[in-house]
């Protein structure tokens, strides 16, 4: 099918795995071939202008880059999106760029998404519901989500999967996994295999949306009457493998976020921050997709969190482990038990000869803003710097360490969040925050927040026991 706007599905869909590689790898040339022409032209003009030249060759080869992954959807997308947040070390050009994948893909035909729905559903979208927007408000790496009213008269979004987004993901993790066998030159003891099957696992069951209905209805459930945690109600008849629909949620995108007083985007911070760590400590489960387009804002620390494809549930053992990290890590802030905790979890090899106190500073910095207790804010200077940490080829303990199942996610978490508070530049006692929610403390509240938050558990304990 041909998209009026120019855009022919198939290709969009690609689900082959030669194709998709070397759609990259033409990207690539473009990128280096515009940097050559650059490099020219600045060779024949005043200095003044020389830095003006550069700048537009990164615009145009990051607007490129964009644009293919765009077109790719799927992992390749997803990937953009992680790569548009994680490091603010990237040229501004190519992180505004990749910041579009977030939430503004190229959108099927309106014919197309009726198809699905109606292939899902068994009726045309306009009849099934009682009003039907055929134009998406919103599309990502594997559906676009269209405006509907049900005919009982609820406003909902309708989260329509992209056709062959499957076979994408097939291709792109077969890529993704001669990538990883690649790093063993770097990290000697990474065994790449489970990683490859875990994040395979997890993608695969972000394409089959009622997978993602039964994730959101867990958390849903969990925080209902929450008093600034909000997660939009599922409506499971009309919602299908590649269907998805949830009542419509109002709120404003994180760019206007940015643009609110640093104490409202504070209070965002701490909420997202309080969302995550009690979801895995309470629900041992993670949303794992932490990136800004999933979430809507209001005034006050309201959060409403979208996007449940990417859940990752953990063995209560498996919480107990990343307890006894913090534990020992922080809270007793004793090195050799911490070392003793990762090598069982299979983190760090057993009896590596590598010192203690430097594997303590390896993986010390993922518990850098809860080492002490104060204020600190989120820099972008800090959260590029985990980044680089983890990443560090030429650390001594890189060598000796992997990363078992149960932390793949995990890691993507933790790295995006600190991501996201770089960029609000949150300023939180986010220790205080953290003993609240670490199973071993269950401290008082440390905020207003916090206060809201106890009330609330009382109230719910209240309930479930009255």
């Amino acid at each position: 099918m041909r998209d009026p706007r120019g855009m022919h599905w198939s290709r969009i869909a690609s689900t082959n795995r030669f194709s998709r590689t070397t759609g990259l790898a033409r990207t690539g040339l473009r990128m280096i071939a515009n940097r050559g022409v650059a490099a020219v032209r600045s060779s024949v003009v005043p200095r003044s202008k020389r830095e003006a030249i550069r700048d537009a060759a990164r615009r145009r080869s990051s607007e490129d880059l964009a644009a293919t992954l765009a077109a790719m959807k799927g992992l390749a997308a997803k990937l953009g999106q992680m790569a548009s947040y994680l490091d603010e070390t990237l040229p501004e050009a190519t992180r505004d760029a990749l910041a579009s994948l977030q939430s503004d893909m190229p959108p099927m035909h309106p014919d197309t998404a009726a198809e699905v729905v109606r292939e899902e559903l068994g009726r045309h979208p306009a009849k099934l519901f009682a009003s039907w927007d055929p134009e998406p408000f919103a599309a990502a790496s594997i559906g676009q989500v269209h405006r509907a009213v049900t005919r009982s008269g609820l406003p909902v979004a309708v989260k329509v999967q992209y056709p062959g987004i499957a076979g994408t993901v097939d291709a792109d993790m077969s890529t993704a996994s001669m990538l990883f066998h690649a790093c063993k030159f770097a990290f000697p003891t990474l065994d790449p295999k489970p990683i490859v099957e875990e994040l395979y696992a997890r993608f695969r069951e972000e394409i089959d949306y009622r997978i993602e209905a039964a994730n959101q209805q867990l958390f849903c459930d969990h925080y209902q009457d929450h008093p600034f945690i909000h997660i939009p109600q599922v409506l499971h008849e009309l919602s299908s493998e590649r269907v998805l629909t949830t009542e419509m949620a109002s709120g404003s995108r994180f760019a206007e976020l940015l643009t609110w007083p640093q104490e409202e985007r504070d209070l965002a911070g701490e909420a997202i921050f309080r969302f995550v760590f009690r979801s895995l400590y309470t629900l041992n489960a993670f949303n794992g997709d932490p990136h800004p387009g999933n979430y809507l804002f209001r005034r006050g620390g309201r959060v409403t969190f979208l996007d449940f494809g990417l859940v990752k549930h953990f063995e209560p053992s498996e919480a107990a482990v990343f307890n006894d990290m913090v534990r020992t890590m922080v809270t007793d802030a004793d090195p050799e038990a911490f070392r003793r905790v990762i090598e069982k979890a299979g983190l760090l090899k057993p009896g590596a000869d590598v010192a203690t106190d430097d594997v303590a500073g390896y993986f010390g910095s993922f518990y850098e803003l809860v080492r002490e207790s104060r204020e600190i804010t989120v820099s972008a200077e800090l959260a590029s710097a985990m980044v680089r940490s983890f990443t560090d080829t030429s650390n001594p303990v890189t060598k000796h360490t992997t990363v078992p199942p149960a932390f793949v996610i995990i890691q993507r978490i933790n790295l995006g969040l600190y991501a996201l508070l770089a960029q609000l530049g949150a300023g939180v006692n986010w220790r205080g925050v953290a003993e609240e929610l670490w199973p071993h403390v269950a401290g008082p509240p440390s905020s207003p927040l916090g206060t809201e938050e106890a009330n609330w558990q009382e109230r719910i304990g209240r309930q479930r026991t009255g």
